[in-house]
């Protein structure tokens, strides 16, 4: 007889003890008949559910001993130390039993959460979806996305990019394997040669290579302000997300799959300068990004 029948016959017998007429309308409702009920309530433990009943008592009492500090493998030893028990044990009976039991080790050693421990600079999110800049250069927004390229065999890649909130004009990219600190300051040092003495707000994600030291040591060396999203929120960053969305939709997607990384990196410097340099946008009154920028300027 299964576990969850024996667990049901027993619960059915504790609520009718003073509630006559109560066994019919139960036994219905689990879809069991009378004479199953009976038979099952009456029927003997076997030896493994006698021992089984034995070890739950033993195992919850060392638990408690021990103040729920030690897990199966203490407790086993513990037991085969004591040697009262007179029959067989093993680790996962006893992983089993407290399993049943519903207890575990309180004092489990904490695993290191890689992700975290790398998270070396965390900043809040200051920007706080205040999509609005008066001047070029007052807020940068950056981001990667995955291109693919490859007939056969696809590849894939990472194109991170730099964006002026002012007029959504991408300032610089970059194309790597893997989106790396090391790229991203790359990327960054060359738009702060172009552009010259800036200090915007820079929001990012908290993807590993904005929050490394490293990369945020570059930012502080040129006084700008940071600005992180909240885990698991892209909104926070919905300007950047929505510039990838309509490069791949209106550019990569028109165009047939890069044979190779060369091919690639072609169609990516043409569809930026597209953007760039002839997107025009009723939100900036009919202009080109770079047109309001250099108007702005």
């Amino acid at each position: 007889m299964r576990k969850q029948r024996r667990q049901a016959y027993q619960a059915i017998k504790e609520a009718c003890q003073n509630h006559h007429g109560w066994e019919t309308i139960l036994l219905k409702y689990v879809g069991a008949s009378r004479q199953a009920y009976h038979k099952g309530i009456n029927r003997k433990q076997t030896v493994q559910e006698k021992q089984d009943t034995i070890l739950k008592t033993e195992v919850k009492r060392v638990y408690e001993k021990h103040n729920g500090s030690i897990g199966a493998g203490k407790i086993l030893t513990n037991l085969k130390h004591e040697n009262k028990l007179g029959f067989k044990i093993t680790l996962k009976k006893v992983r089993r039993i407290m399993k049943e039991l519903c207890i575990a080790c309180k004092a489990r050693v904490k695993k290191v959460n890689r992700q975290k421990k790398e998270e070396q600079y965390i900043q809040d999110n200051l920007l706080n979806q205040n999509f609005s800049a008066t001047k070029p250069n007052e807020i940068w927004l950056s981001d990667s996305t995955q291109l693919e390229y490859g007939l056969k065999e696809k590849h894939k890649v990472r194109l991170s990019g730099i964006l002026d909130l002012h007029g959504r004009y991408l300032l610089g990219y970059i194309i790597t394997p893997t989106e790396t600190a090391e790229a991203e300051k790359a990327m960054f040092e060359e738009v702060f040669e172009k552009v010259g003495e800036v200090h915007p707000i820079v929001h990012t994600d908290r993807g590993p290579a904005y929050v490394s030291l490293s990369f945020n040591k570059l930012l502080a060396q040129h006084q700008v302000t940071r600005s992180m999203s909240r885990p698991g929120t892209p909104f926070d960053n919905s300007p950047m997300e929505r510039w990838w969305n309509d490069f791949k939709l209106r550019w990569m997607n028109l165009h047939p799959t890069p044979a190779t990384l060369e091919d690639l990196k072609k169609l990516v410097e043409e569809g930026i300068d597209y953007f760039n340099n002839y997107d025009r946008s009723d939100k900036i009154n009919g202009l080109t990004p770079a047109e309001h920028r250099s108007k702005a300027i």
